[in-house]
């Protein structure tokens, strides 16, 4: 049975909205929740982005049975892994159990800014294996000194665990990744509905873990105006995962997108009110197989007509679905 979540996402809403909108994605019965980490909006019409870790202990704080998720965190390059497992044990205790470390090798966009440079997506693999490594084995609560290629960890020790292991999701995108995520975590992220993919990570020793995936949408009473602000907030999605993980910076993505149409933006992102619609756009990723999915409603101002609108028509539908 497939798990519907909600998407906070930083980059387009306040601070301090995000912890009310998790309050009431609670209320609505979502079954899980997923929050961006970024440093920057993909674009400057979104206008946001918090620092995700705050928010996320408020949040942990301001509900009691949303599950909470990073999706993802980068731990290679503006974090040191020993760090982000320091700050995931502490998640997983001030939500009592409810939180999952979601990670992945990471964009341009929020990782240049430490002035690191910016490797192949090759290294970029390499550099999640040795991180993954490293918090899988301070979530031991060991003394923890490693070597590698990347990293260094020099007597590190977590004093504050959660009574579970916090678990671990790895975003994947190809066999390199997909060996990453089944080598050192628990569950796999996708950014598309690829059989394929859960196919494969399947075959390399995945079968049977949980595998996220995200769908944005763009629910409102008005169709034309949904089709409008999908293209003004989400058109940054359109050139692809290859193209979006190597920009620089939201002016580069608002280039790369500048031609992009609103029917071109309806194909990727299911506007207006039909329910209907938005529940074959979700059927696509039940039937890939997977096994959450975390739902996305673009503009942050439309939160609390998505909220009513979910409760009452979206999720029983969706869960029609099996």
């Amino acid at each position: 049975m497939t798990e519907f979540g909600y998407t906070a996402m930083c980059e387009q809403t306040p601070v301090r909205q995000l912890v009310s909108d998790l309050v009431a994605a609670e209320e609505a019965g979502f079954d899980f929740s997923v929050m961006s980490d970024h440093y920057f909006p993909w674009i400057e019409e979104q206008g946001h982005s918090g620092y995700a870790w705050s928010v996320l202990g408020a949040a942990a704080q301001a509900t009691s049975r949303l599950p909470l998720m990073t999706f993802v965190t980068c731990p290679t390059f503006r974090y040191h892994p020993a760090v982000v497992a320091q700050k995931a044990a502490t998640m997983g205790i001030l939500s009592g159990g409810r939180f999952t470390l979601g990670l992945g090798a990471g964009e341009r966009l929020n990782e240049h800014v430490i002035g690191g440079g910016w490797p192949s997506a090759r290294i970029r693999h390499q550099r999640l294996a040795e991180a993954a490594e490293i918090i899988r084995d301070l979530f031991s609560g060991d003394y923890v000194n490693y070597s590698g290629r990347y990293f260094e960890v020099d007597h590190a020790r977590l004093f504050d665990l959660p009574d579970t292991p916090v678990p671990i999701s790895i975003a994947v995108s190809g066999p390199e990744s997909i060996q990453v995520a089944v080598s050192h975590g628990d569950a796999m992220i996708a950014t598309g509905p690829d059989s394929e993919l859960v196919s494969q990570y399947a075959q390399a020793g995945g079968k049977g873990r949980p595998r996220y995936g995200q769908l944005p949408l763009c629910y409102g009473p008005d169709e034309a105006a949904c089709r409008a602000r999908a293209r003004e907030l989400w058109r940054w999605a359109m050139p692809g995962w290859h193209v979006m993980a190597e920009l620089p910076d939201e002016r580069s993505f608002a280039a790369a997108s500048e031609q992009v149409t609103e029917d071109e933006m309806a194909e990727l992102v299911p506007c207006g009110p039909d329910t209907r619609r938005h529940v074959e756009a979700a059927r696509q990723w039940v039937e890939a197989g997977f096994t959450h999915l975390a739902l996305v409603q673009v503009g942050a101002g439309q939160q609390a007509g998505f909220m009513e609108w979910a409760e009452s028509e979206l999720l029983p539908e969706l869960r029609k679905l099996g």
